[in-house]
């Protein structure tokens, strides 16, 4: 772990830009809508700057292989378990923008299932040197543990809901648009059979996209400000998902299966 703690300061700058294309096909892919909404485009950020690597600097899940940018945690797995986020301009189109990440910090903590490594990282998007968006993502490391089920629940008292089911060509598009390599959302042999899962998982942001749309969406006057996420348990490919906002002011969400299990847990700020 301290030679893990080396990596802390760590930086990844790529600078990209969003053109009116990149945008109709983040539309496409997480709205399906085809004419695009402004209101809907919470998330764009995502497609921008994200590491375009050889095959033979990949891992076996075809993520990154650690050791570069991310440091070299030993431990077999990998997910995105949740976000801060803070909105502060709209990302222009047509400018360069430059993400600039960061490894804030790591630690590790022991659980029921093993050890697990948590590795923080800053990402801020920058143009003209002014901070547009800036994301604080924990990513975290654990064990190969076989899947539990997360126990059902009823659903809890919501003002809005929402259905999705994301169908293999959704996880495809989404994972183009990203430039996401691992192989859980797209492979189904190696997302059953090596990580043991019961189908192809859903993009934890992209579950994340889909609340902060939502709020968005039910706050037509107002700019989203800040966004929270927190992953409880992945999602899966055809699987119908519950997208909830539990309070009018539309700063309390969820997203659960249909058997009320717990997928994502968020909270939402907004101003003007």
């Amino acid at each position: 772990m301290n030679y893990i703690k080396t990596w802390i300061g760590k930086k990844q700058i790529i600078t990209d830009r969003l053109t009116p294309e990149m945008i109709k096909r983040f539309d496409v892919t997480v709205n399906g809508m085809g004419v695009v909404d402004e209101r809907l485009l919470s998330g764009l950020h995502y497609v921008l700057g994200n590491e375009a690597l050889p095959r033979d600097q990949l891992g076996v899940d075809s993520h990154p292989a650690k050791g570069g940018f991310l440091p070299p945690v030993e431990l077999p797995r990998r997910m995105w378990a949740g976000s801060r986020i803070n909105f502060y301009a709209q990302l222009p189109v047509g400018q360069d923008i430059v993400k600039i990440s960061t490894i804030a910090d790591t630690d590790t903590k022991k659980s029921a299932s093993g050890d697990l490594v948590f590795v923080t990282v800053t990402h801020d998007y920058k143009s003209d040197d002014e901070v547009l968006i800036s994301e604080n993502q924990t990513i975290v490391y654990r064990d190969a543990v076989p899947f539990k089920q997360t126990p059902a629940e009823d659903l809890p008292f919501h003002i809005y809901k929402k259905s999705v089911t994301p169908d293999t060509t959704q996880l495809f598009r989404y994972s183009a648009i990203t430039f996401n390599g691992h192989r859980i959302h797209y492979d189904q042999e190696y997302a059953c059979g090596t990580e043991g899962y019961p189908g192809l998982v859903v993009h934890g942001p992209l579950i994340a996209t889909w609340l902060m749309n939502l709020a968005q969406e039910k706050r037509p006057g107002k700019n989203m400000r800040s966004f929270e996420f927190r992953g409880n348990a992945p999602a899966f490919v055809d699987n119908e998902i519950i997208i909830l906002v539990l309070d009018e002011d539309c700063t309390a969400l969820e997203a659960r299966t249909t058997n009320g299990a717990l997928i994502m847990t968020a909270k939402a700020g907004f101003g003007h």
